[in-house]
């Protein structure tokens, strides 16, 4: 994954060959929890959603690169850190992708463990793409990874509106439930019926237009 700081991005992973990544009600609460320590310090998250079997953030990154200094601890690498990681108190860097990597690996060996299961959980490849410059150049209707829209400044059309309301229809158009508001695990709630999460920046979603 390629990231820039001031762009917004559209990151999304799924279980290895849709294998649930959720089990219980406490899964979605730790990965989320985890979504908070390690994507906040890089980024605002615009949207997110954590279905069944994958998740969807909509974030605009700050800081590409982060400086930590963390206490070493002798369960850092069952968490899923790395030997290099573990081994140093001092001030390093990291990367917004070292951040969702530590994400996606804690969180497999806690499942794995969980469910005892072995294997990858996720699929390889966490996907990123870049919604502030999709693709260049574009023609007046081009395809994207939702489906086909329009190139025109408009609220109904414009690629970062697309998104969010994409991102909020998931568990919908996956058939969980009739409505966006009736999931749990996803800001729709934080934006429209008053629930008041820490995960979303409310006013820079409203600065872009998103919201009212």
């Amino acid at each position: 994954m390629e990231f820039t700081n001031g762009q917004i991005y559209h990151v999304f992973n799924r279980g290895n060959n849709s294998q649930t990544l959720f089990f219980n009600h406490e899964n979605y609460l730790f990965f989320l929890d985890k979504i908070k320590k390690h994507v906040l310090p890089h980024a605002d998250i615009l949207s997110w959603c954590l279905m069944p079997n994958h998740f969807h953030l909509m974030i605009e990154v700050r800081n590409v690169e982060v400086e930590i200094s963390e206490q070493v601890t002798p369960d850092r690498i069952s968490e899923g850190f790395t030997l290099s990681e573990t081994l140093t108190k001092s001030p390093q860097k990291r990367t917004i992708n070292d951040s969702i990597g530590i994400i996606l690996r804690s969180y497999s060996r806690a499942i794995q463990k969980q469910e005892k299961i072995t294997g990858s959980l996720f699929q390889k490849e966490t996907k990123a793409l870049c919604l502030t410059q999709p693709q260049g150049v574009a023609p007046s209707y081009f395809n994207t990874h939702f489906g086909m829209i329009g190139n025109l400044d408009s609220p109904e059309t414009n690629y970062l509106n697309v998104c969010f309301d994409y991102i909020h229809q998931n568990p919908v158009n996956g058939k969980l439930v009739c409505n966006p508001e009736d999931w749990e695990f996803s800001s729709y709630r934080d934006y429209f019926c008053g629930r008041k999460g820490k995960l979303v920046n409310r006013e820079l979603a409203k600065e872009l237009g998103l919201i009212e």
